[in-house]
């Protein structure tokens, strides 16, 4: 076997070339065993990319000498090595399929020739996000559990690990530009509708951060361990997670702010910033009721007066018991809903009841209180802006609601009748339905003629079972709304996987680089998560996908032989996908020299 060079206008095409005699004619023939493509394609990865492959063609002669022999000698009196794992993990080659096809090598390796350092930049990011999908940990144990995938990653210690993260940090808007555009090459990204919501994540300390000031108290440095609203209740510092995903529910973009800051604010800079970075051009942005805020709606899509407004639209959600008196008597207003039959409703599916989904809407001239800038500083301003508000009804949302509601009015019956059992945070939820209810500096109840809210309850129970969606889209159907809005579950879903399958909290860094560069690479881990769930025709859940490859493991038997003792359904699509045979029950170390690509 050797290394043909082919020389073309593009420049000098490689492959690697093997000899072997035809059994009919016994004239000498010869095939191409792997193509590698243009010489010039490597250089930045090589600095002779001739000689380079030259070597790898060497090594595949001599693998191939080794794999001809048919029998293997097992000694069955060997012993296992105490504490030490045999197995090593093979499945995380479908992410490394990906990672290359978005050339994420060429980009650490480009920005790793923009410092001085002597450990393999692109090595240790692999390592970091291909141990945060197949066995998440802390840098530390990912650091010391390396050896669990098959390959090396470099020669490179702990410290530079944490060395890298501070570089990884520097480069995390480049980063998500890059994975954008070269993901939009081979995979489906449609932008025309994206959706964005936010999360947090905690840290198992008991102090929050103190922002670095300078001597006359201006700010430094905002730090992100802040105390704020965790979703859990925890009481440990938080940072935040602003998302906005595409369509397809590919990650798109995202940012981090501290714990303490209102999630309201920063929606518009991350779609700001990702449709002036990436270039595309209108969006529709769907989010929860929790981010429809005046200034969102504006500066979002302006006063929506025209026939065709080319800013940005939106899709959120609002609250009913919220609204304002006229809005609220238009949604208990009965005559005006419709019934439409709905093909595709599933169990989950609140908006409807047995395939019905019965829904009204209208085009509303909606006052807005808007924040804007003036040379005395911001002020508000009443603005009128157009907007589409539907409301559905649903007997299945309305029976969840009842029971949430009928499940916090037995416990504000109960702290009534025995105050001295509960305190300020026990009390939460039921308190809003206990009228004169007020606490100690320690969070203890002042036991003061406590009294169940009837009328709160009974006003409540008026909007049973109604939710309203209101949208820039002026001429969008019900039925269209509603579609839209629901593919908010695909970013709640998202974030369950970082917090379940991808273990991205509790978090063990400190330092604001560390904590960007961990994010950085639990996103990547992200997007190679959901770009191979596309590619799999999102036939598979994630859980089961992630599952299949953590279990795609090679044993030992012999210095060249490895026993793979797991297969399944999935792993046999995956292997289609690429061409490869997962269901071989033996690889050679040359098969998974070749599975792997190195």
């Amino acid at each position: 076997m050797y290394l043909h060079i082919t020389p073309t206008k593009k420049g000098k095409f490689l492959t690697a070339v093997q000899k072997y005699r035809e059994p009919s004619t016994g004239k000498v023939k010869e095939k191409t065993v792997e193509t590698f493509g243009y010489a010039e394609k490597y250089a930045d990865q090589y600095d002779d990319p001739i000689a380079h492959f030259r070597e790898v063609v060497a090594q595949m002669t001599k693998d191939q000498k080794t794999e001809m022999v048919s029998t293997t000698t097992i000694d069955l009196r060997q012993k296992l090595d105490p504490e030490r794992d045999s197995a090593k993990n093979v499945g995380y080659f479908a992410f490394k399929q990906i990672y290359k096809e978005l050339q994420l090598d060429i980009f650490w390796k480009r920005i790793a020739c923009q410092y001085d350092i002597e450990y393999d930049l692109n090595g240790i990011f692999q390592l970091l996000v291909y141990m945060r999908i197949i066995y998440p940990a802390s840098k530390k144990a990912t650091y010391d559990d390396r050896n669990r995938l098959y390959e090396s990653f470099g020669n490179f210690e702990l410290e530079d690990v944490y060395r890298a993260l501070d570089i990884i940090s520097a480069h995390d808007t480049e980063l998500q530009k890059w994975l954008y555009d070269h993901s939009c090459i081979s995979y489906k990204r449609d932008m025309s509708v994206s959706y964005f919501d936010c999360t947090n994540y905690y840290w198992d300390i008991s102090r929050p951060d103190v922002d670095e000031l300078d001597e006359d108290g201006n700010v430094l440095q905002l730090k992100y361990r802040k105390m704020g609203p965790e979703k859990n209740n925890r009481k440990d510092p938080i940072v935040e997670l602003g998302l906005l995903m595409d369509s397809s529910g590919i990650p798109l973009a995202y940012d981090l702010f501290p714990g303490n800051e209102s999630e309201k604010v920063h929606m518009l800079p991350i779609i700001n910033r990702a449709r002036s970075e990436y270039g595309f051009s209108r969006t529709i942005c769907v989010a929860d009721r929790g981010l429809n805020t005046s200034d969102n709606i504006y500066y979002l899509n302006g006063n929506n007066k025209g026939d065709h407004n080319n800013r940005d639209g939106y899709v959120y959600g609002q609250s009913v018991r919220g609204a304002d008196a006229e809005f609220k008597a238009w949604v208990l207003k009965q005559e005006d809903y419709i019934d439409t039959p709905i093909d595709n409703a599933d169990k989950s599916d609140n908006t409807v009841d047995k395939g019905i989904f019965r829904h009204k809407s209208r085009i509303y001239p909606k006052k807005l209180n808007v924040h804007v800038e003036t040379k005395n500083g911001i002020k508000e301003k009443n603005i009128i802006v157009d907007q589409k508000q539907m409301v559905y009804y649903s007997a299945k949302y309305a029976k969840r609601m009842a029971e949430t509601r009928n499940r916090q009015v037995a416990r504000a019956k109960d702290l009534i009748a025995h105050p001295k059992k509960y305190d300020k945070v026990a009390a939460k939820g039921a308190s809003g339905y206990v009228i004169n209810l007020s606490f100690t500096k320690d969070g203890e109840i002042i036991d003061k003629n406590l009294v169940l809210d009837e009328e709160k309850i009974n006003e409540e129970a008026k909007y049973d079972g109604y939710y309203s969606i209101v949208t820039s889209e002026l001429n969008m159907s019900d039925e269209k709304i509603r579609e839209i809005y629901r593919g908010l579950i695909h970013i709640e879903d998202t974030f369950k996987l970082t917090k379940s399958e991808l273990d991205t909290r509790p978090i063990f860094v400190r330092t604001n680089e560390h904590i960007e560069g961990h994010f950085s690479t639990c996103y990547t881990a992200l997007v190679l998560i959901r770009l191979l769930e596309q590619k799999l025709g999102n036939r598979y859940p994630v859980g089961r996908i992630l599952e299949a490859l953590r279990e795609y493991n090679c044993l030992n038997v012999d210095q060249n032989l490895f026993i793979m003792p797991y297969t399944n359904e999935i792993l046999y699509e995956i292997g289609k996908l690429y061409g490869v045979d997962l269901t071989e029950k033996y690889k050679t170390a040359n098969a998974l020299r070749r599975l792997l690509k190195y």
